[in-house]
């Protein structure tokens, strides 16, 4: 898991959780109904006491993803746009519990696909700079032998 995310889910239709569950699928990810007081234990045992389930409103669903650490939050946060009954509670990334703003601000994020688009454009940027300015010099001296020829 690279990052979990809690939603309150409670008045979704099943039909809506299906078309959740699919988008969550395109991303490596996947939604879980969960019983607060088994998630519970599961936090106490892997150390995690500040996070309390059962202090969470309405019924809980976890949504884990696998590869991306923003994937789930930006489909949850968008899915959360067009749905009323879905809310977010909070999350988990590297292992810390961070609260509904922090997934929120994440899932405004730029995608990694987009981030490392942009990575390589201002890498390649300079670059097709210098190979302009070379081919100008190539273009000149070609114009001058032209007209040196005429």
């Amino acid at each position: 898991m690279k990052a979990a995310v809690f939603a309150d889910y409670t008045g979704l239709t099943v039909a809506k959780m299906t078309e959740l569950r699919r988008k969550l699928k395109e991303q490596n990810a996947e939604i879980k109904v969960v019983k607060k007081t088994l998630l519970d234990l599961v936090f106490k045992k892997q150390g995690w006491e500040k996070i309390e389930p059962k202090k969470m409103s309405g019924q809980l669903a976890l949504v884990i993803g696998y590869e991306d650490e923003v994937a789930p939050s930006k489909v949850v946060y968008n899915f959360s746009k067009t749905s009323e009954h879905l809310k977010i509670l909070g999350g988990i990334l590297n292992n810390v519990f961070i609260d509904s703003e922090t997934i929120v601000s994440l899932a405004k994020l730029p995608g990694r696909q987009e981030l490392l688009a942009r990575a390589v454009g201002s890498i390649s940027a300079p670059l097709s700079g210098l190979v302009n300015v070379l081919q100008g010099n190539l273009r000149d001296l070609v114009y001058v032998l032209a007209q040196i020829k005429k």
